[in-house]
């Protein structure tokens, strides 16, 4: 089965939109690449124009070695499946999944085979004669999936198919997701804004924003090693905490912190010594707790969330929060920010701490994982060795 290669894909709409910039990438042959984002990023629609159902207005669309730049949506032998079902309500499940085949006049001892096939592939056997208003949103989400199995499509291309659902059953969907992928070995282009979702599903992710791919790569790629402020802000829940610092020799303050750096850990920002610094929220542990010798910080608690496996404690820092456009929410949060003109930091602690709202709190915070960013493009200073 073919692999899927996208050069130079640009699209413009009328007024000069551009909603895809000049995106190049190669999705491997049986690959689960997803695409993620915030709205309006360009992604459905760079799906979309895999898919035939929007033209290019310039690049090159290739699925395995066939140009189907300008090939019509039914020719290109994909598949998708769409955020809102859309099954045929005065249909059974039987026959919305065996539709698509028959409008292709496929032989019917064909289609019998492979709706029966994709049923039990689905767990739907015993909803075959059932019409969709009789299933839950997870079992249309199924039927939904399996429409796009039986037509045995070079790929499959899925939109945002999870976010209709709760989100206790969007984890079960995601594991239905990967144990069908294992299974089929097909291709798959999967478009979100949840970068959970992208997280656990993708063995690749492309990050978009403004039309244009940021990054491309492994999910623990993107997280250990994001190229940038904003694909570091996106990825990883909670988000990693931002704030300008300043480098002074063998160390780093920022908001009266002053906190060694590990030796040979910092190289050089370039001619100035004002950074951004990143630190995830797993990268602070309560001080009680800590493993080894590492530096302090003392904090107030200004929010506690007691998870169960892990506590989330919120804490002012005297700096000006560091604003990525596009995830401001992300980072902080728009409702703890609007508490206070400093940065909201975040950090995941354990759960068997004494943090308690409006006390004192010695954290340990580890710089052996902290990450740097230019100041003025936002793009990362320095890979860990």
């Amino acid at each position: 089965m073919p692999g899927i290669e996208l050069e130079n894909i640009v699209k413009t709409f009328d007024g000069g939109f551009a909603a895809v910039a000049d995106v190049s990438l190669s999705i491997e042959d049986g690959e689960f690449m997803v695409l993620v984002g915030p709205s309006g990023c360009g992604k459905t629609t760079l799906l979309r124009m895999i898919a035939g159902l929007e033209s290019t207005t310039g690049g090159r669309v290739s699925i395995g070695t066939t140009d189907v730049t300008r090939v019509p949506a039914r020719d290109r032998n994909v598949a998708m499946v769409f955020q809102n079902y859309a099954l045929y309500p005065n249909m059974s499940v039987r026959e919305n999944l065996g539709y698509g085949l028959k409008v292709r006049k496929t032989p019917k001892a064909e289609i019998t085979r492979r709706v029966e096939e994709a049923a039990r592939m689905l767990r739907l056997e015993e909803m075959l004669d059932r019409r969709p208003a009789a299933l839950s949103g997870g079992q249309r989400q199924r039927v939904a999936m399996g429409r796009a199995i039986v037509r045995e499509p070079q790929a499959f291309l899925m939109d945002e198919p999870l976010s209709n659902l709760d989100a206790k059953l969007r984890v079960s969907m995601r594991a239905e997701l990967e144990r069908l992928h294992a299974s089929l070995r097909v291709t798959t282009v999967y478009v979100t804004h949840d970068q959970v979702e992208a997280m656990t599903l993708g063995q690749r992710v492309a990050v978009m924003r403004d039309g244009r791919i940021q990054q491309v790569g492994k999910p623990q790629v993107l997280y250990k090693e994001p190229v940038n402020l904003f694909v570091a802000a996106f990825i990883g829940s909670p988000a990693m905490n931002l704030v300008e610092a300043t480098v002074e020799g063998d160390s780093i303050s920022f908001g009266g912190y002053q906190i060694p750096l590990e030796p040979n850990h910092w190289l050089s920002a370039s001619s100035s010594d004002q950074v951004i610094l990143g630190v995830r929220p797993e990268h602070f542990e309560d001080a009680a707790f800590a493993i080894g010798q590492l530096p302090t910080i003392d904090v107030v608690v200004d929010v506690l969330e007691e998870l169960g496996a892990d506590t989330h404690v919120f804490f002012n820092v005297d700096a000006p929060p560091v604003e990525v456009q596009d995830v401001r929410s992300v980072i902080v949060g728009e409702e703890l920010q609007a508490l206070d003109s400093r940065a909201v930091f975040t950090a995941r602690i354990n759960p068997s701490s004494s943090a308690r709202v409006g006390s004192k709190l010695t954290l340990a915070v580890d710089p052996r994982h902290f990450h740097f960013f230019d100041r003025e493009s936002g793009l990362r200073l320095l890979h860990e060795a």
